[in-house]
């Protein structure tokens, strides 16, 4: 594992790379607005996907690198993250971008640019809780690349059910149990590592097939 900063119009952005020894393929996973790369399932991809030939570089947005509390506006999100992109597109792989919830909507604001093979939504915020009319699909739709959504039953940001259909180029992955966090219920038969493992194994699938 190394880490390094790359500098952005917004301010620095650490990249933490968890290499795999023969790389197929790189994904750069951009975190939430709430929340940094220690999420449970950012760690779970970094952990076990570099086995099965796939880089995985976490990146921490400027924001949380000089340790503000609240995110910025979309704008220098994307600004933040563009620069960070387009380096690790030069690894000689393909690159998969992606990430959770804000990060989510970063990458697919910014993938077709970057020259990415695809981009990787991990529980996508498809509106404000409680508000479905402030529907963000567009973004999702507009992706232009190939693009995997990984979505909780439970999100109150939008189920599976409340996503438009998607093209051709898009693939849903709806887990019966897990909320925006992919945090399982006491009460579900699903174990929390059972829950991350399927997303593991759905990610991982997915990926190589681009590479």
């Amino acid at each position: 594992m190394t880490a390094e900063l790359v500098p952005t119009p917004a301010g620095d952005a650490r990249i933490t790379l968890h290499p795999a020894a023969e790389p197929r393929a790189v994904l750069a996973l951009g975190h939430g607005a709430g929340g940094g790369v220690e999420a449970r399932d950012l760690v779970a991809l970094a952990a076990a996907l570099p086995a099965r030939g796939v880089s995985v570089a976490l990146v921490e947005q400027p924001w949380r690198v000089a340790g503000k509390r609240l995110a910025p506006a979309p704008k220098t999100l994307d600004a933040g993250w563009t620069p960070v992109a387009e380096r690790l597109a030069g690894t000689g792989v393909p690159l998969v971008v992606g990430g959770r919830s804000a990060g989510a909507r970063v990458a697919c604001r910014t993938g077709a640019a970057t020259g990415a093979a695809g981009v990787l939504a991990l529980a996508f915020p498809l509106h404000p809780p409680g508000r479905p009319e402030k529907s963000r699909a567009g973004e999702l739709l507009e992706s232009g690349l190939p693009t995997l959504v990984v979505q909780g039953g439970a999100d109150p940001f939008g189920g599976p059910a409340e996503f438009p259909e998607l093209p051709a180029t898009h693939e849903l992955v709806a887990l019966e149990y897990g909320n925006h966090g992919f945090e399982v219920p006491k009460r579900a038969p699903l174990g929390q590592d059972e829950l991350l493992a399927l997303i593991v194994s759905a990610v991982g699938d997915w990926v190589l097939r681009l590479s």
